[in-house]
C-alpha cells in the first residue's frame, strides 16, 4: 500500500484491496484510514524510508549468506541445537558462536552455565541467604538464551514450559526465566557432548515426579481462595 501511494495511487478502494492476511478483515476501517491527503513531499519521505528498508533487507540477506558459509562446517551442531524447544537456526548460530562446539573445555554442564553467567550467586552468611546475583557473562549469549527461553515457555506441553510455570508463582517471571535459560545452556552442553538430539520430558514431568508436592500446591491454592479441602483416596482401578 505504501509503494502504491508513492507511485500515485490514492483511491482508498484500490489501496485497501492490497491488504493481506488478517488486515483484510478490517477493510472498511482501512478504507476510512486511507482517505486523506498524500502530497508529493509525503511520497518523497515515505519512498526514502522504503528504499532504506529495502537496502537493510539486502544487507541482512548478504550477511546471512556469509554467516551460513562460515558456519557450514558446524551445520550438524546447528541442527542438533535446533532440536531443543525454543532454538531456531539464528539462535543456534549465536549460541555456537559464543560457546563453540568443543565441550571438553568445560568439565561439566555446570561449568559452562557458570562461565555463561547463568547460575545464581550464592550469598549466604550467618545462616541467612540473600539475593545472589548471577555473574556477568557474554551479552550476546545471554540475549540468545533469553530468546530461546521466551520461545520455549510458549511451547505447549513441554518440559521447559512446565518448569517455568512451576517456578513463576514462587520466584517471579525474571528468575523463573533465568532457570529456563540455565536448563537450556546445560542441555546444550549435554547435546554437544553426546551428539544426541533433544528428547523432551513432557509437560507432565513434574506431576509424575512428585505427585504429593503437586497435591499440596493445589490444596494451598484452593485454601487461599477460601475453600476447605478434604482429600480422599480414589479407589484403585480394577
Amino acid at each position: 500500500m505504501l509503494d502504491a501511494l508513492c507511485q500515485g495511487t490514492t483511491d482508498p478502494e484500490l489501496l485497501a484491496d492490497l491488504a493481506r492476511g488478517k488486515l483484510r478483515k478490517k477493510l472498511p476501517a482501512l478504507k476510512e484510514a486511507l482517505e486523506g491527503r498524500f502530497d508529493p513531499l509525503h511520497a518523497l519521505l515515505v519512498g526514502s524510508i522504503l528504499a532504506h528498508l529495502d537496502f537493510l533487507d539486502e544487507q541482512i540477506e548478504r550477511l546471512s549468506d556469509a554467516i551460513e558459509e562460515q558456519l557450514h562446517p558446524f551445520r550438524p551442531a546447528v541442527e542438533l541445537l535446533r532440536s531443543l524447544d525454543g532454538i531456531e537456526t539464528r539462535t543456534a548460530q549465536n549460541i555456537l558462536a559464543e560457546i563453540g562446539v568443543d565441550m571438553s573445555v568445560f568439565p561439566s554442564a555446570a561449568h559452562l552455565a557458570s562461565w555463561a553467567g547463568q547460575c545464581p550467586g550464592n550469598d549466604q552468611s550467618a545462616g541467612k541467604r540473600r539475593s545472589g546475583r548471577t555473574r556477568k557473562g557474554s551479552k550476546w549469549l545471554d540475549d540468545a538464551l533469553k530468546d530461546a527461553a521466551m520461545a520455549a515457555i510458549r511451547t505447549n506441553d513441554s518440559y521447559l514450559q512446565a518448569q517455568y510455570q512451576r517456578l513463576r508463582p514462587r520466584i517471579g517471571h525474571g528468575r523463573a526465566l533465568g532457570a529456563v535459560k540455565h536448563t537450556i545452556i546445560c542441555t546444550c552442553w549435554h547435546m554437544l557432548t553426546t551428539g544426541e538430539l533433544y528428547r523432551d520430558l513432557g509437560g507432565d514431568y513434574f506431576r509424575h515426579r512428585d505427585p504429593e508436592r503437586q497435591t499440596r500446591r493445589l490444596v494451598a491454592q484452593l485454601e487461599a481462595l477460601g475453600h476447605t479441602v478434604t482429600l480422599q483416596e480414589a479407589p484403585l482401578a480394577a
